[in-house]
């Protein structure tokens, strides 16, 4: 397991003469119906002051551990809450406490019975990664973990999804050992990596962007890298290939080329539009007034029209009944995507498109297609802004593919990077030679 040892001793520390049913110690549930199911371990330690606190595995849709920031206990009802996902839990303890009963909200809400683990039932979790693990400084008091999974050739630095250590691509990293050297970058706020208060000058995309570049003079290879993201990485690969082309070969984006990473005026993105109407309203309070008011005005017309059409696109879904309004990290990336528009350095896009269908936890099969129905335009729009501003990118899509585009379409996607990879030109950059990250 990959964790501290303060946190190993917060999550299996005993507390003696507790009045409450103790509750410490490790448990497992499965969540979901016959369709689509998820387990659970949840280890619950007590922190110094009393209260409870605990870590919780995902362990079939990522290698990490989740950092609960409170356990509540009040009598026999006990519940958690992991807003970086969006995710809650409400139940009850049996008397005997050898049970915890009650449901779990996560895209739509199931049954889960969480059950004491004993010898020989409980589930292997712990991380197995034949990788060396360092702890880069990027700025003052923050530390990112940087994995070296080995390997020989043009260097690649693979990046995470929202909420993902550099652990979810062990097993894809070691497909491409044989023919490269591979690295990878847990962002701050996530698993190991120095976790900062969730505000824009901390996560914003050009400072997680910077992290990366400051990570990739750090390893001081013999040649720029090739960034390799999935999802919400896609905004650092575009953060440093537009504002430090010379620090890298080219840019892999897997399902990751949204409107946070590039954005043409021909194709808007509503999110990156609303935050640019976002930044005006604040201006009017702090910035020029008269300017942002002006500026304002100027915009409102096309943004309703902007917010009408998405209100429709929208009318179909059901609300998520798991957004708690809770304010973590994931918020702040969110609100610190920036507009990028120019990025000249050799681009892979690969989408999955149309992504797998079927049914959502939780929802209607009318809700489910809905929700499909939004997915496949939001992945069109974004194609075609890549298509009309950087002519040059390459553009695969893979039909029925898993957002987790690397693991549903491994084969599909290693010939691609293979096929993109060697015809990207010899590195004449002058760049120290590597002996990979410390040990």
């Amino acid at each position: 397991m990959r964790y501290g040892s303060h946190l190993l001793a917060l999550v299996f520390a005993i507390s003696a003469g507790a009045h409450a049913q103790d509750l410490t110690g490790a448990w497992q549930a499965t969540a979901g119906d016959a369709k689509e199911q998820h387990r659970m371990i949840l280890q619950i330690g007590k922190a110094e002051d009393g209260d409870l606190r605990g870590v919780v595995y995902l362990i079939d849709d990522s290698p990490n551990g989740f950092v609960l920031p409170l356990v509540s206990q009040n009598g026999s009802a006990l519940s958690f809450e992991l807003p970086e996902l969006k995710l809650s839990y409400k139940g009850i303890v049996s008397s005997d406490s050898a049970s915890i009963s009650g449901t779990v909200t996560w895209e739509g809400k199931a049954k889960a019975t969480f059950r004491r683990t004993a010898a020989g039932t409980a589930w292997p979790h712990d991380i197995h990664c034949a990788c060396t693990t360092s702890f880069l400084a990027v700025t003052k008091g923050v530390n990112l973990e940087v994995l070296d999974w080995g390997g020989t050739g043009r260097p690649l630095i693979l990046l995470a999804g929202l909420g993902n250590t550099a652990h979810v691509f062990d097993d894809f990293a070691h497909k491409l050992v044989p023919r490269y050297h591979v690295y990878g970058i847990t962002r701050r706020g996530v698993g190991e990596s120095s976790q900062p208060p969730p505000t824009d000058a901390n996560y914003n995309a050009d400072r997680l962007g910077d992290d990366v570049a400051a990570v990739i003079e750090s390893l001081h290879l013999q040649q720029p890298p090739v960034l390799v993201g999935h999802s919400i990485a896609g905004e650092e690969l575009s953060s440093v290939g537009s504002r430090f082309p010379d620090k890298v070969a080219g840019l892999v984006y897997l399902d990751a080329a949204y409107g946070y990473a590039f954005y043409d005026p021909a194709f808007p993105d509503f999110m990156i539009d609303t935050l640019s109407i976002r930044k005006r309203l604040d201006d009017t309070i702090i910035g020029d007034q008269q300017k942002a008011m002006a500026d304002l005005l100027a915009s409102l017309p096309d943004f309703e029209k902007k917010l009408r059409a998405q209100q429709r696109i929208w009318a179909d879904v059901p609300a998520d009944p798991s957004n708690s309004g809770a304010y973590g990290q994931a918020e702040a990336m969110k609100l610190g995507q920036r507009k990028y528009t120019e990025i000249n350095v050799p681009v892979l896009a690969i989408f999955a498109n149309p992504h797998k269908s079927g049914p959502t936890p939780g929802m209607s099969d009318a809700g489910s297609t809905a929700l499909a129905r939004v997915l496949q335009d939001y992945t069109e729009t974004a194609i075609n802004a890549l298509t009309a501003g950087l002519p040059a990118a390459h553009i695969v899509s893979i039909a029925n593919a898993d957002h987790n585009i690397f693991r549903s379409n491994e084969a599909d996607v290693l010939r691609e990077m293979d096929s993109f990879l060697t015809k990207l030109p010899p590195s004449t950059a002058p760049h120290a030679q590597s002996a990979g990250p410390s040990r």
